[in-house]
C-alpha cells in the first residue's frame, strides 16, 4: 500500500477540553433570593425602628479585624484559627473575618473612648461568619441585628435590654404566649459551682462541663442533665457523651438548682439564694437578677414575657453578669412533618470585660444579639406577615435613683407613643446629664425631682428652643429667672407636652 506522503506526528497532544469550573456553593453557604431578602428588609425595618425608639443609633464596623481583636473569644481558643476564616495581609498580620458583631463594638469604643457619650448605646445589623462544620439550618455566613449599652454597670440597662428584646418580638407580630424573654446570671451559675467546690481556674475543665450540661436542659430534662452531670449519656444513635464526673452530693446541689420552686421569680431567687449559699459572687447575682426583674415588672413586663430560668447559660466566655435568652415558645412543623418548638432566636448578656482587652481599663457594657435568619424562618412558619407601622430620643433625667421604676414608667408612656425616649443610665449629676442629653441630640428632657414628684408634675426642658433663645439672653441674672424653654405639666400630661415639643420642632 502506498503512503499517502503525510503522518501525523507522533508527540502531537490531542486538544485539551476547556476546564470550567462547577457552579456550586462553598459548604455553609446559601444564596438567597428576592423573596426572601424583601423580607428580610421589611423585617428589619422594624428591628430598626423599635432600636431608635430606644434611643440607640447606627454604627457600621468593617466585616473583617485583625484576628488578634477577635483573639480569646474566638469559640475555641486552643486552635486560634480555627472558627474564624483567616488570612494574611501584605505585613504577614492575620486578618479574620468578624465572628460577631460585639468583638468590632469593643475594639471601636476602645479606640473612640475620650469622645464617646457614656453610656454609649449603638446598634449595628451586618453578615457574621463562623469557620464551623454546617449543618441543617447551621451556616457558616448568617445575619445579625445588635444593640448594646457601653459604659454604665447599672442593672437597669440590663433590664432594658430585656425589654428590648420582648418589644422587638411583639413589633414583629409576636403576642404574649409566643415568646419568652429568659434570664440568668454568670455570677449565680459561678455561686453554684463554687457551692460544689469548682471554684477556681484548676477546675476550669469540670466547670465548663457542668454548664454545658446545664444548658441542655430544655432538650435533655432532668434525667439527662443527671447524667451529664455524673459519668456520662449515651445518646438514640449510641454515641457516648463523657460527663463531668461529679459526686452524687454535687449532682444533688445542681439539681436542686435546676428545680428551685416559688409562685414568681423573686421567690424562685430567694431558693437560689439558699442554694449558693456564702459566695459572694452568686449572692450579687442574685441581688442583680431580683432588682432586673422588678424594673422589668414596674414597666409592664411580667414574668409571661421576662422571666427567671436557671437552665441559661450563654455560650461565649465573655459573659460576666446577667445573660438573657429570647426564645419562641410556639409550635411549628418541620420539614418532615415533625411538631417543633423554634426555641431560641436570640440572646446576649453583661460583658464587662471585654473592652479592657485593649484598654487595660474595665468598661462595663451589655447587649443582645437577634439571629435574623432564624427570627425569619420563624415569621415564615407562622405564615404571619409584619406589622405596618420612626431623632435624637427624649431623654428623662434621674434625680433620684431611688424612683428608677417610675422614671422608668415616664419611658414607657413616650415609647408606647412612638416617641424615641430613654432613661439616663449613668450614675453622673444633673450637669452631667444634660450635657449626656445635648449630646444625644436630644429635642428636650424629662425632670422630675422632689418638688415636682410631690406635686404630681413633670418638668420637661425644651433643649432646642433653649438653645435658640440663650444666645439671645446674654445676662445670666436674666437666664436664671427666665428659665427658657423650661415649663411644668402634670404627670397625666407628660405624652401630650413632648408631642407639642417635637411639632414645634416640626418632629412631630
Amino acid at each position: 500500500m502506498r503512503s499517502s506522503g503525510f503522518e501525523a506526528p507522533r508527540n502531537m497532544a490531542k486538544p485539551q477540553k476547556e476546564q470550567r469550573p462547577e457552579a456550586q456553593l462553598p459548604k455553609g453557604f446559601r444564596d438567597i433570593e428576592a423573596g426572601e431578602i424583601r423580607a428580610m428588609a421589611d423585617m428589619l425595618a422594624r428591628i430598626r425602628e423599635v432600636y431608635e425608639i430606644y434611643g440607640f443609633e447606627p454604627l457600621e464596623t468593617p466585616a473583617i479585624e485583625y484576628t488578634d481583636a477577635l483573639g480569646k473569644f474566638l469559640p475555641d481558643q486552643d486552635r486560634p484559627n480555627e472558627g474564624v476564616f483567616s488570612f494574611q495581609d501584605e505585613d504577614e498580620r492575620w486578618l479574620s473575618l468578624r465572628y460577631d458583631l460585639t468583638a468590632p463594638l469593643a475594639r471601636y469604643v476602645a479606640a473612640n473612648f475620650d469622645r464617646l457619650p457614656k453610656p454609649f448605646r449603638r446598634y449595628a445589623v451586618g453578615p457574621v461568619w463562623r469557620n464551623e462544620k454546617p449543618g441543617p439550618g447551621r451556616f457558616r455566613q448568617f445575619m445579625q441585628f445588635d444593640a448594646d449599652t457601653v459604659g454604665t454597670d447599672n442593672v437597669a440597662a440590663d433590664a432594658e435590654i430585656c425589654m428590648l428584646a420582648a418589644d422587638t418580638l411583639e413589633a414583629l407580630g409576636f403576642q404574649h404566649g409566643d415568646y419568652v424573654v429568659k434570664v440568668n446570671s454568670r455570677k449565680v451559675l459561678d455561686g453554684v459551682l463554687e457551692a460544689i467546690g469548682l471554684g477556681g481556674e484548676e477546675h476550669a475543665v469540670r466547670r465548663l462541663t457542668v454548664l454545658r450540661a446545664v444548658d441542655k436542659l430544655d432538650r435533655l430534662g432532668i434525667e439527662g442533665v443527671q447524667l451529664l452531670l455524673g459519668a456520662g449519656r449515651k445518646d438514640e444513635s449510641g454515641d457516648f457523651t463523657k460527663g463531668a464526673e461529679l459526686a452524687e452530693e454535687q449532682i444533688g446541689v445542681v439539681l436542686q438548682y435546676l428545680t428551685a420552686e416559688g409562685k414568681d421569680g423573686a421567690e424562685k431567687l430567694a431558693r437560689v439564694g439558699e442554694i449558693v449559699g456564702k459566695s459572694e459572687a452568686g449572692a450579687a447575682g442574685v441581688e442583680d437578677l431580683t432588682r432586673l426583674l422588678e424594673l422589668c415588672a414596674a414597666a409592664g413586663y411580667p414574668q409571661d414575657r421576662i422571666r427567671f430560668d436557671p437552665s441559661v447559660v450563654r455560650g461565649l466566655e465573655y459573659y460576666t453578669g446577667p445573660v438573657f435568652e429570647a426564645e419562641l415558645t410556639f409550635e411549628v412543623r418541620n420539614e418532615e412533618g415533625q411538631v417543633v418548638r423554634f426555641g431560641s432566636v436570640g440572646g446576649g448578656g453583661r460583658y464587662d470585660d471585654l473592652v479592657a482587652r485593649f484598654t487595660g481599663q474595665r468598661v462595663p457594657a451589655t447587649g443582645f444579639s437577634i439571629g435574623v435568619s432564624r427570627l425569619q424562618a420563624a415569621i415564615a412558619a407562622r405564615g404571619q406577615s409584619l406589622p405596618q407601622e420612626g431623632r435624637g430620643p427624649v431623654v428623662v433625667l434621674v434625680m433620684d435613683r431611688s424612683e428608677l421604676p417610675r422614671y422608668q414608667g415616664f419611658v414607657k408612656q413616650l415609647r408606647a407613643a412612638k416617641i424615641p425616649a430613654e432613661m439616663y443610665l449613668g450614675t453622673a449629676g444633673m450637669k452631667a446629664q444634660m450635657k449626656y442629653a445635648d449630646r444625644r441630640g436630644s429635642p428636650c428632657v424629662v425632670i422630675q425631682g422632689s418638688d415636682e414628684r410631690a406635686r404630681g408634675e413633670v418638668q420637661i426642658k425644651d433643649l432646642i428652643e433653649g438653645s435658640r433663645l440663650s444666645a439671645e439672653i446674654s445676662d445670666s441674672k436674666e437666664w436664671r429667672e427666665a428659665r427658657p424653654a423650661q415649663f411644668s405639666v402634670p404627670e397625666a400630661d407628660l405624652v401630650s407636652a413632648v408631642k407639642s415639643v417635637l411639632a414645634r420642632h416640626g418632629r412631630g
